[in-house]
């Protein structure tokens, strides 16, 4: 770590304090980390910063019990000092040993190109005014565009008393839009995301004006919408909705902490049908890029790619180190932490429904009656039974097959499990979206995905009657 002489000696030092008093494991977790941020609203820039920061946590588990203590103090002194802390918390185990640690090295390249270091202030700010403009420019409805751009540096080292030592260094950006626009007192809002781990080369793969100008269309466009209809009927989620539905509904409720304290509706449901056929679930940290993609979590073991559901039968669940010696299994790579002063937990990284064979416009074609979601906004769901309310920002009606006009004011009410074994056709396309996912207090990068997919009927919340065909049969192409 720059700055301070933490060798292998060190680190084997501090975590043999750790376990004096005895104890079943003992890990060091490292960090220093340097981000920035450029904000604009009400077109200027309102707020640029930057900011570093360095500590460790140390951790000791007994019996599942854990004793955390985390500290900014990276001098030998310092985590000595930590270590007997955490050493004293603990319950009284077994005896202490020697640690030899020996170095993992990553599985695969980030390959970023140009890290923030090398990016100014100044080409950054550039960048956020020109897509506030182009936002700004697309019709006088629009009232407001709020611009941001973050990147991410980090350094970590993780040792624990098992021999692992892994050092990484990480690499995020981030780019956001929203625009909101109004017209007879009716308010619209388009929103506009892209991130990836990676570094500022994004803005080589990512057109930022283009993406703020479609934030602006859509909100511009929500303004001409009809009332969305209420009602049961099936529903089209197009790829480009990204992976909300699949993140929140059944994502959460594969974590494995969860599914241990009886938070999940998935308990007990290893080997069984959880969702149709030709359904399957993926949890992978090992796609290039992506804004959940790590080469290792944050307890020093490798990314992975992690089949949760496959072909409609739960196969796996996520867990981290804790969670997989309750279960009498491997750790998933999926142990994660917000910061140094955190203890990790099982959390997702980039986590999708994988793309079946139908043509995404097939599926429209074959739908004589429902509803085209493109963007989803926010929602909550009950990971214990599954239940969850999501509301709609883009969504269109289908008559005969046909995409014919946008609605607003659509939510989406269901149950996950129902959800999965409803679908009916799983498009060959699979589009990404980006977020933080919270969890425990705790925020971690992640990022969520789907293919263009037909449920065979959903909720709907509206505010015009269903007038359409709901009971009519749906074509299975």
């Amino acid at each position: 770590m720059e700055g301070n002489k933490l060798d292998k000696a060190i680190l084997e030092k501090v975590l043999e304090e750790a376990l004096k008093k005895g104890g079943d494991f003992a890990e060091i977790y490292i960090e220093e980390k340097q981000l920035s941020n450029v904000f604009c609203e009400d077109d200027r820039i309102e707020k640029v910063n930057s900011g570093r920061e360095k500590g460790a946590g140390i951790r000791v588990v007994r019996e599942g019990r854990t004793a955390y203590v985390y500290t900014s103090d990276l001098s030998e002194e310092g985590l000595l000092k930590a270590a007997a802390a955490a050493r004293y918390s603990a319950v009284a185990g077994s005896e202490p040993h020697s640690i030899a640690l020996a170095s993992k090295k990553p599985a695969f390249d980030l390959n970023c190109k140009r890290l923030p270091a090398a990016v100014s202030f100044d080409e950054k700010v550039e960048h956020v005014l020109a897509a506030n403009q182009s936002a700004r420019d697309v019709a006088d409805e629009i009232r407001q565009v709020t611009v941001a751009v973050g990147d991410l540096y980090k350094k970590v080292i993780i040792a624990n008393s098992d021999g692992d030592l892994a050092e990484d260094e990480r690499t995020r950006i981030r780019l956001t839009v929203s625009a909101v626009a109004s017209r007879d007192g009716i308010i619209q809002t388009g929103y506009e995301s892209a991130g990836g781990a990676c570094g500022w080369e994004l803005l080589d793969e990512v057109d930022f004006e283009n993406m703020a100008e479609k934030a602006a269309r859509l909100a511009v466009g929500m303004l001409s919408a009809r009332p969305a209809p209420a009602g049961r009927m099936p529903v089209v989620m197009s790829s480009e909705a990204g992976g909300t539905m699949v993140h929140e509904a059944c994502g959460h409720g594969l974590e494995a902490d969860l599914v241990q304290k009886g938070l999940s509706v998935y308990k007990d449901k290893l080997g069984e049908k959880v969702a149709a056929d030709g359904v399957s679930v993926i949890d992978d940290a090992t796609l290039a890029g992506k804004y959940g993609t790590f080469r290792f979590d944050d307890e020093g073991n490798f990314g992975q790619r992690t089949v949760l559901i496959n072909d409609g039968i739960l196969e796996q669940y996520m867990y981290d180190r804790l969670t997989a010696a309750k279960d009498g299994r491997d750790s998933t790579g999926n142990g994660r932490r917000e910061s140094y002063q955190d203890k990790p937990i099982p959390r997702m990284s980039n986590t999708f429904i994988a793309s079946g064979r139908d043509d995404p416009e097939a599926i429209i074609s074959s739908t004589p009656w429902g509803l085209l979601v493109k963007k989803m906004g926010g929602g909550q769901v009950n990971t214990t039974n599954g239940d969850f309310v999501f509301d709609v920002q883009e969504a269109y009606l289908i008559e005969d097959g046909e995409v014919k006009y946008p609605v607003r004011g659509a939510n989406l009410t269901g149950n996950g499990p129902r959800v999965l074994n409803s679908i009916d056709m799983i498009g060959s396309d699979l589009g990404f979206g980006i977020g933080v996912c919270g969890k425990d207090g705790q925020g971690v990068p992640v990022s969520d995905a789907q293919p263009t997919i037909r449920i065979r009927e959903l909720t709907v919340g509206g505010t015009a009657p269903a007038n359409g065909p709901q009971k009519r049969r749906i074509r299975r192409m």
